[in-house]
Parts: C-alpha cells; sequence; structure tokens
C-alpha cells in the first residue's frame, strides 16, 4: 500500500499519541475515585520512571559516542511513556474511558488509548548535549503551566487564588497551573450533572497531552526533532505539519511510514516478540533503584566525610545583632540519644563585627534565665537572622566574666572560642559586649568534633559504591539481553 503526500505537507511528529475519536461513555460517578483506583499505577509507574531515567542516560551517552539511541533502551523507554499515558487517560488526563489499564509495557491494540515513536535512526552527537534541557526550556515552561498543579496546605498565610480554611485555621490552597488535570475535572462534573463528555473539551485534553508527550520523547533524546508549537487536538493519528513548502508534492510513502498518508487513524505499530520479559524489566528496575541510591549514599557519605574542618563539624556563621545588652540563643536540649558521646566536644565561636571586645559564656538554661532576667536582650529564635525576639529591661546588674552561671566562657578582642564537653542537660550560649555596653552586631558559629562522622562518611560510601556497581550491572545484564533478542 502506498500513498502521497500532498504538496505543501511535511512528516508529522515522531511521537504518536492515538486515541479513540469519542470517549469511552464514562460512568457518571466513578472519577470521583479513580485518584484511590489508579493507585497501584502510581506505584509501579514511580519505579518504572527511575528505570526511564537511568536508561536515558544510558542512551546520553550512547547517542554521544555512537550517534545511536539502543534498541532494547529505546523500546523500554517507549514502554514506560505508553503506560503513562494509558493512565493518564484512564485517569486525571482525560477521563476518556473507564476501562482499567492494563499492567504492560507494551501496546494492547483493543485499548482506547495508544502511544508510539518513530525509532530513530542516526540521531545528532551535539544536539544530544543541549536539547534536553537547552532547547526545551520554552516547551518546559508550556508543560509546566498545562501539568503543575496540587492542594497544599499553607497554614495562616496570606495567598491568592482558591483557598479554604480548615476548622484549625489552617489554608488548604488550589495552586495555580495544571490545565490538564483541572478541565479534567471540569469534564468530570459535565459526566455527574449531565451524563455527557463535552466532544470538543475531550479533544483539546488530547491535544495537551499530546503537547506534553511529544516534550517526553525530545527530552528523553528519543528524536532530533524539535516539538512543534502548535495545538493539535483530538483523537485518531496526528495531524500532519503543513505549509512547508520545501516538501515535494507526489512523494511516495508505505503505510507506517512516519509521514502520514491520510486523515484516517493509524494502526499502533508492531515490533514482533517482546525483547522485555517481566525478569529483564524487574531487573532493569532493580538496577536503576540501586544505582539512584547508590548514588546518593556516594554524595551523602563524601559530604559527611567533608564536613569535618580540622575535626570539627562547624555551622555556617550567623549574623546575629541587638540593641540591649546581650544575644542569647533558645535552650538547646542534650537528652538521650547518646547526643553527648555522639557530639563529642561543642565548641562555641563569636566575633564582634565592629573590633570591639566580646563576651561569649555557655550556661545552663536555668542559670542563664536567672542571669537574663530584667535585662534587655534578644533572644534567637532559629538559624536566620531574623528569626528573633526582643525582651525588654534594663542592664544587667553584673558583668558577665567570672561570674559563676557560666559552664565555660571567653572574652576579649578578635574571635573568642569555648569548648566544652557535650553534657546532657538545657543549654544556652551568651555573646555580649565585654564592656557591659549596649548594642551588638557579632558573627558567631556552633562546631562539635562528631567522632562518628568519618566512620559513617566511609561507610555511605562504601555501600553506595557496591550499590552503583551491583546496580549497573543488573541494569547492562538485562539491556545487554534485551539487545540481543532485538537483533535475533
Amino acid at each position: 500500500m502506498t500513498a502521497v503526500l500532498a504538496a505543501g505537507t511535511v512528516p508529522a511528529y515522531p511521537v504518536h499519541l492515538t486515541a479513540e475519536p469519542r470517549p469511552d461513555r464514562p460512568s457518571r460517578g466513578l472519577w470521583l475515585i479513580k485518584w484511590l483506583l489508579i493507585v497501584p499505577h502510581a506505584i509501579v509507574l514511580a519505579v518504572l520512571w527511575a528505570a526511564f531515567l537511568v536508561l536515558t542516560v544510558v542512551a546520553f551517552f550512547a547517542i554521544l559516542f555512537t550517534g545511536r539511541y539502543p534498541r532494547a533502551v529505546f523500546d523500554f523507554n517507549v514502554g514506560v511513556l505508553r503506560w503513562s499515558w494509558r493512565v493518564a487517560y484512564y485517569a486525571y488526563g482525560a477521563l476518556g474511558t473507564d476501562r482499567y489499564p492494563p499492567f504492560t509495557l507494551h501496546d494492547v491494540p483493543d485499548y482506547p488509548a495508544h502511544l508510539e515513536v518513530d525509532r530513530p535512526g542516526q540521531l545528532s552527537r551535539g544536539l544530544v548535549l543541549v536539547k534536553w534541557w537547552l532547547l526545551a526550556i520554552p516547551h518546559y515552561l508550556v508543560v509546566a503551566v498545562l501539568t503543575t498543579n496540587g492542594i497544599r496546605w499553607v497554614g495562616d498565610a496570606r495567598v491568592d487564588g482558591l483557598a479554604w480554611e480548615t476548622a484549625e485555621g489552617a489554608r488548604w490552597v488550589w495552586e495555580g497551573g495544571g490545565l490538564i488535570a483541572l478541565l479534567a475535572v471540569v469534564a468530570g462534573f459535565f459526566l455527574l450533572f449531565t451524563g455527557r463528555y463535552p466532544q470538543g473539551l475531550y479533544d483539546l485534553l488530547l491535544g495537551l497531552n499530546r503537547w506534553v508527550l511529544r516534550v517526553a520523547g525530545y527530552a528523553a533524546l528519543m528524536t532530533d526533532t524539535y516539538p512543534p508549537f502548535r495545538l493539535d487536538q483530538g483523537g485518531g493519528s496526528d495531524p500532519q505539519d503543513t505549509l512547508a513548502p520545501y516538501a515535494p508534492a507526489g512523494t511516495s510513502l508505505h503505510a507506517g511510514s512516519p509521514l502520514l498518508q491520510d486523515d484516517a487513524p493509524q494502526a499502533p505499530s508492531t515490533t514482533g516478540r517482546s525483547s522485555w520479559t517481566t525478569g529483564r524489566v524487574v531487573s532493569v528496575v532493580a538496577g536503576a533503584l540501586a544505582l539512584l541510591l547508590g548514588l546518593g549514599l556516594v554524595v551523602g557519605g563524601a559530604g559527611v566525610s567533608a564536613l569535618r574542618q580540622d575535626g570539627w563539624v562547624t555551622s555556617p556563621t550567623l549574623r546575629v545583632q541587638t540593641d540591649g545588652y546581650a544575644v542569647a540563643t533558645e535552650p538547646l536540649e542534650l537528652r538521650g540519644l547518646g547526643l553527648d558521646e555522639g557530639l563529642g566536644q561543642l565548641r562555641v565561636r563569636a566575633q564582634d563585627t565592629d573590633g570591639g571586645e566580646v563576651f561569649v559564656g555557655v550556661a545552663r538554661a536555668d542559670d542563664a534565665a536567672a542571669y537574663l532576667a530584667g535585662v534587655q536582650h534578644t533572644v534567637q529564635t532559629g538559624p536566620l537572622t531574623a528569626d528573633v525576639r526582643e525582651v525588654e529591661g534594663l542592664a544587667p546588674r553584673t558583668d558577665p566574666y567570672g561570674h559563676d552561671v557560666w559552664v565555660a566562657s571567653a572574652e576579649g578582642p578578635d574571635r573568642q572560642s569555648v569548648e566544652l564537653p557535650a553534657t546532657p542537660g538545657s543549654w544556652v550560649v551568651v555573646v555580649m559586649p565585654a564592656d557591659g555596653t549596649a548594642g551588638l552586631e557579632a558573627r558567631i558559629d556552633v562546631a562539635a568534633t562528631m567522632p562518628w562522622a568519618r566512620p559513617l562518611g566511609g561507610a555511605l560510601l562504601t555501600l553506595g559504591v557496591l550499590l552503583l556497581l551491583g546496580g549497573g550491572a543488573a541494569v547492562a545484564l538485562a539491556v545487554r539481553a534485551a539487545e540481543a533478542d532485538t537483533r535475533a
């Protein structure tokens, strides 16, 4: 069978999303609980998308060095996109059918939603470096509008948009965006109250999903053809690009070519016996999860090992200031859980930013409260400069140094440091001008030796490397076996 491509037309986009021309007469109320019914698919897709991410990285390097997208990897990733589209079509991507999606990567001919991607030949080695992040940015902005949505709890904060308060005064907010899900809900209400799904809304939802999945195929390196900024609505075959003066008339095409021959729906392409058996899919998913976990452990282990500087794990420097006579921290509780042994030695350092003499002391919370009673000071309530609480009062009755409330203290010019063993209890750090005057601006930091940090970092690194090796082997063996089957 052959067909002729009309003058002024160009190939359809290589990512072909199709569905029934009309919605499959969904029920009035089933859409209200589809969020629950798709939970099993959501769990499976979560791990499949982890494998999709890992295999896309594999494809990236394969294209970079060979210009080819490995066939077995391509088939797997297309299967994940296909599975995702079926679930979206059933649920809140279109609400197009009440037929439960099958659990398979492969095309199901009698299911009302399909997705195929033309297998690429030679791909650009240079384009692969930029198309998935730089070139796709304009499309990512569009996709964000189409897909980003959700309900978020924001407490008592002032918000814009649709919001409603709970009995406790908290707010649940529908965040902006998510046009696809929002329109699907609108379709759901049409079904609920009229039993009818507006055809125009159905066509629009299919067009929006087609846009998103075209971008997904491009970002996953499956094609070098840039996704069109065009909304091709409706089910059936993808509409053709038009008004291209360079497409010759009379071009003869075989059925199944990526060029569309006519407006009739095209049957999903078939690739024969599947190379992705259940065992291989499980192996790839397990390997991908191991790779991602291993990468996280390696990064975490390296980070924990790098925290130690001169034997100390030091916090970021915090700039504190007060118009009163002291800055005090909220009580720090060290009780149980082996905190005293885990932290090892503690160190507090403070320095007046104006070069004046500064006093820094550590006291038990009750003793510090007694000393600061009636004293104008600032309480640092959090890790940010703005996290403060002002306490009204007068000047302290006695100078801080030499007072017996301090477990450890130091005073003088430049940076002052006090060290003490981590001991169970409730502790407060106090920083003051050494001369007892009002007004202070200082930089402080806290550190601990954390003797377990280096062994923990080494253990995380070792476990991470083992997971990387094991996961890489599992993915490589499964892909190799699937690739061998595709060539058989």
